[in-house]
C-alpha cells in the first residue's frame, strides 16, 4: 500500500539549511529550525520576542487567524509553529511560562502580532495566602506531658488593618513589621494596654509579616512554662536549627499581667527570672527566640527588669482611638464619646449594639480576635 504524498508546506520549502538529526533531537527541536527559514532565507527579516512568566490558563498565545503548521511536546516543553498573513510565529511553553517570538515582513507587523498574541496574557501573581500557620503549647493532663498542635491562623496584612491603631501605634507598628533577622536588638517585644484595643490582632498579622524568617508558637499556659524548667527548655530553647537557614521563633504569651508586675518577683517566684533569663541571659545565649507578650498593665506597674532599655525588641502602648480616628473609622459620631473609642466598641457600634453590653470575646467574626 502505497502512503499519500504529502506536500511541502511553504515553510518547508523556505527553509535554506539541510538538517542533520539524531537520536538526540526532539520534535520540538524540528519544529524550533522550521521556524528559521523565512526569517535566514530574508522573506521576513524582522523579529520580535516577549517572555510570559505567568500564562494566564487558557490562552494558546496564538493571535486570531493564525495557522498551526507543527505542534510538538515532550516533558520539559512544548513548541507550536504557526503563520498568518505576513508572519511566522513560535510559542515555546514550560510549566506556567513561555517565550513567544514573530517574524514578519516589516518591524511593525512583528510587533503588532506580537502584541495580539501577549498582550494581556500575563497572569496576576498568586495572591498572598491569609492564612499563617501557628504552633500552640499546653500541657495536656490526659496525656501527661506538654503537646504542641499547630493550625492555619487567618491574618489580615498590616495595609488592611492599620487604620484600627491610633497615630503613634500605627507608626510603631510601621517599623516593627518591617524588621528582619539582622535587625533584631532585644527579645522581648511587649503589647500593653487596655482590653479591646487590638493587641492580638496585631501579633497575628507581625506572624503574617514575619513568617519567611520567623515560626510564632503561642503558649497557652505560660504560669506552668516559667515554673516547670522542663517545659520552659523544651519549649522555648527546642532543637537545633539543622536547615541552617537560621529561622527564629515568637513564643507568644498573653495576658501576662501577675508576671511582669511590679510584684512579680515575690509573688511568682522564679517564673520572672526565667522569663528575663530567656530574653537576654544565658538561657537566650545561641538560640533565636523571641518573646512577644501582651498584658493590661499600665507602664508604671510593670517590673522595672522588664522595660529596662535593651531589652525591649519594642515596647507599644495600643491604646484607644481618639474621637476623629473613631469618627474616621465608623463613618459617624454617633455613640463615640469625647474620649475616643477602643477597637472593640467601635465593632459594637458598628453592629448595632451598646458597646458595655457586649462581652468582649462576643464581639463577631469580623472584629477578628482583635483582644
Amino acid at each position: 500500500m502505497c502512503a499519500d504524498h504529502v506536500q511541502p508546506s511553504a515553510t518547508e520549502e523556505s527553509l535554506p539549511l539541510r538538517l542533520t538529526m539524531d537520536d538526540s533531537d526532539s520534535p520540538s527541536d524540528v519544529v524550533d529550525a522550521l521556524f528559521l527559514g523565512r526569517f535566514a532565507k530574508g522573506e521576513q527579516p524582522f523579529a520580535r520576542s516577549r517572555s510570559v512568566d505567568r500564562v494566564r490558563s487558557g490562552l494558546t498565545l496564538l493571535p486570531p487567524g493564525a495557522r498551526i503548521l507543527r505542534a510538538a511536546s515532550d516533558e520539559d516543553r512544548s513548541a507550536t509553529l504557526a503563520e498568518g498573513d505576513g508572519y511566522t510565529l513560535l510559542v515555546s511553553r514550560w510549566n506556567r511560562g513561555a517565550d513567544v517570538t514573530v517574524t514578519a515582513v516589516t518591524d511593525e507587523r512583528a510587533e503588532a502580532v506580537l502584541g495580539q498574541a501577549t498582550d494581556g496574557a500575563e497572569d496576576e501573581p498568586a495572591p498572598q495566602p491569609a492564612n499563617v500557620p501557628m504552633g500552640f503549647w499546653y500541657f495536656s493532663p490526659r496525656r501527661g506531658e506538654k503537646y504542641r498542635t499547630s493550625r492555619q491562623i487567618s491574618a489580615g496584612t498590616w495595609e488592611e488593618i492599620r487604620p484600627n491603631y491610633t497615630a503613634p501605634v500605627a507608626e510603631a507598628m510601621d517599623r516593627l513589621m518591617k524588621v528582619s533577622p539582622d535587625e533584631i536588638a532585644g527579645r522581648l517585644l511587649l503589647l500593653h494596654g487596655p482590653p479591646g484595643t487590638g493587641k492580638t490582632s496585631a501579633l497575628r498579622t507581625l506572624a503574617r509579616s514575619w513568617r519567611d524568617w520567623c515560626q510564632v508558637d503561642c503558649v497557652l499556659d505560660p504560669e506552668r512554662l516559667f515554673n516547670d524548667v522542663g517545659y520552659l527548655m523544651d519549649i522555648a530553647i527546642g532543637e537545633d536549627d539543622s536547615t541552617g537557614k537560621g529561622r527564629w521563633r515568637l513564643l507568644l504569651l498573653e495576658d501576662c499581667d501577675e508576671l511582669i508586675r511590679g510584684e512579680a518577683k515575690h509573688a511568682a517566684g522564679q517564673a520572672l527570672s526565667r522569663l528575663l533569663n530567656l530574653t537576654d541571659g544565658l538561657l537566650g545565649q545561641g538560640r533565636n527566640v523571641l518573646v512577644g507578650v501582651t498584658t493590661n498593665e499600665d507602664l508604671e506597674r510593670m517590673h522595672p527588669a522588664v522595660i529596662r532599655p535593651g531589652r525591649c525588641l519594642a515596647r507599644v502602648e495600643v491604646g484607644p482611638l481618639s474621637r476623629a480616628e473613631a469618627v474616621r473609622w465608623l463613618g459617624t459620631e454617633e455613640g463615640i464619646g469625647r474620649e475616643g473609642a477602643s477597637l472593640a466598641e467601635l465593632y459594637a457600634l458598628r453592629r448595632g449594639t451598646r458597646p458595655a453590653s457586649v462581652p468582649a470575646q462576643d464581639a463577631g467574626a469580623d472584629a477578628g480576635l482583635y483582644l
